[in-house]
């Protein structure tokens, strides 16, 4: 290994720090165990989750694998890169989230699949908070799902760092959404106080 990789991986780690403590920042402290995929999605594999269970109810799962090198990534018109979280409701239960027979495995597994696409998406196409996505019938899991992202507890207009909330909605609200715009949305959710989950037992504000 020559000083240039190893001033790569320095560079690395110390951003991997820096981004993490942002995310502690905005999500609070950071559950112990990660679920690490068996191929790294740096090579077509799937993404690690990480789990941050004490902040607001419920449990937050992020990931930290779509910006790895400073300033490289994916980013949108708020943020210059940015990572990607959903929430349920649910408290967090490992051990039950490969058993789709209950109630968190249900939640997980739907959150992984959808967590793994938009990670792919996000390379080549800019999200911005307030859009919409819809996922062709014929996806596996996830066909015909609807979301709606969100720039998570930012105020700011532009930040070096961010993260990128995705909702999973119902159908009528994601044509609320296309035809009022995202923001007026947003504004239901939360008045409803079912932001920013992506629990859909739930009856639909639009």
């Amino acid at each position: 290994m020559n000083d240039e990789q190893d001033e790569d991986e320095i560079a690395a780690q110390e951003w991997y720090d820096r981004k993490t403590a942002l995310m502690v920042g905005i999500l609070g402290e950071e559950h112990n165990m990660v679920m690490h995929a068996i191929i790294p999605f740096a090579i077509g594999g799937g993404l690690d989750l990480y789990y941050f269970p004490n902040g607001i109810e419920g449990t937050a799962v992020a990931t930290k694998e779509l910006c790895e090198i400073p300033g490289e990534g994916s980013s949108n018109d708020v943020f210059d890169l940015y990572e990607l979280v959903m929430f349920t409701r649910l408290p967090i239960s490992l051990d039950d989230a490969p058993d789709e027979s209950t109630a968190f495995g249900q939640v997980h597994g739907s959150i992984n699949s959808i967590l793994n696409c938009i990670a792919s998406y996000s390379s080549q196409a800019t999200l911005n908070p307030c859009e919409t996505c819809e996922f062709p019938e014929d996806f596996e899991r996830i066909g015909g799902k609807c979301l709606i992202f969100d720039a998570y507890e930012s105020n700011a207009e532009h930040s070096e760092f961010g993260l990128l909330l995705v909702m999973e909605i119902h159908r009528s609200e994601m044509e609320y959404a296309r035809k009022n715009g995202g923001a007026k949305l947003i504004q239901k959710l939360k008045r409803a106080g079912v932001y920013p989950y992506s629990d859909m037992d739930r009856p639909a504000v639009a």
